[in-house]
C-alpha cells in the first residue's frame, strides 16, 4: 500500500516537473511520452536502418576483408552528415547525453537478437578511450552503448581488459592511411586468458574506415581461441 502511494506521489511529481522542464526528443525536439526515453518513437521508426544484421557479407563486414578476421559485423543505421540523426551521435559524444547511448544501445541489441549471426556471443567489449581522454569527457560513449545493449542481451560487458596504451589525436579529419597509422598497435589486453575461447562482440559508436576497430580486433585475437564480431550504432 505504501509503495503504491509512493509511486503515485512520484508520478504526480514527475508530471509537475515536466510542465516546466519537459523531456524532449533529442532528435526532433518534440515532447516525449512517459514510455519514451531520449528519442521519440517516431524518430526511432524513421532512423535509416541498415539491416546489415541479416546479411553476412554487408558493407561493414567487407571493410575488414583482408585486414583482420571478423566473424560478423553490423551497424544499426546509416550516418548522414547534416541529418537529425547525426545530432544524436554528436550529443552522445560531446554533450553528456548518455541517455541517448543507452536507448540506441537497446535498439541495436534488439536488432542483433533478431539475427542468427550473433547467437553465440559471450562478451560485449566497448572500444576503449585512453584514460586521459575519458577523464576529460567523463565517460566512454562506446561503454554507454554497451551498457544499453546489456539490458536487452543480458551479456557481460567487459570495459577494462582491452585498453588503449597511447593517447592519439582525433580520427575525424584524417585520411584512411592516417587513421590506420594513428591507431596501429595502440591497443592491448591486460589478461589474454580472460578472452580465451570467447566470442567477443566489439562495440563502437560509428564505423568509417574501420581502422580503430581493426586495431582492437587484432589485440583481442591475441587471446587463444578467441573470435571477434563487430557492431556499431552508425555506418558512415
Amino acid at each position: 500500500m505504501i509503495s503504491q502511494l509512493n509511486r503515485r506521489i512520484s508520478g504526480v511529481w514527475d508530471d509537475f516537473i515536466n510542465l516546466f522542464y519537459p523531456n524532449i526528443c533529442q532528435s526532433c525536439g518534440n515532447v516525449l511520452f512517459k514510455n519514451e526515453h531520449a528519442i521519440c518513437s517516431r524518430c526511432l521508426y524513421q532512423i535509416p536502418k541498415t539491416n546489415f544484421h541479416l546479411q553476412k557479407n554487408n558493407p561493414v563486414s567487407i571493410l575488414f576483408w583482408g585486414r583482420v578476421k571478423i566473424e560478423y559485423a553490423s551497424s544499426y543505421f546509416t550516418f548522414a552528415k547534416g541529418s537529425k540523426f547525426q545530432k544524436l551521435i554528436h550529443k552522445l559524444k560531446y554533450h553528456h547525453r548518455t541517455d541517448i547511448g543507452i536507448e540506441l544501445g537497446k535498439q541495436l541489441a534488439h536488432q542483433l537478437k533478431g539475427s542468427k549471426f550473433f547467437d553465440d556471443v559471450d562478451l560485449i567489449v566497448p572500444v576503449p578511450l585512453h584514460p586521459k581522454k575519458q577523464k576529460i569527457r567523463g565517460y566512454n560513449q562506446a561503454e554507454v552503448i554497451a551498457n544499453g545493449m546489456n539490458e536487452i542481451m543480458k551479456l557481460e560487458v567487459n570495459g577494462t581488459n582491452l585498453y588503449r596504451s597511447v593517447h592519439t589525436q582525433s580520427q575525424t579529419r584524417k585520411s584512411k592511411l592516417e587513421r590506420w597509422e594513428n591507431v596501429d598497435n595502440i591497443f592491448n589486453l591486460h589478461e589474454t586468458t580472460l578472452f580465451e575461447y570467447k566470442h567477443i562482440l566489439l562495440i563502437d559508436d560509428v564505423v568509417t574506415t574501420g581502422s580503430t576497430l581493426e586495431a582492437c580486433a587484432h589485440a583481442i585475437l591475441e587471446a587463444k581461441g578467441s573470435k571477434v564480431s563487430i557492431a556499431t550504432l552508425a555506418y558512415a
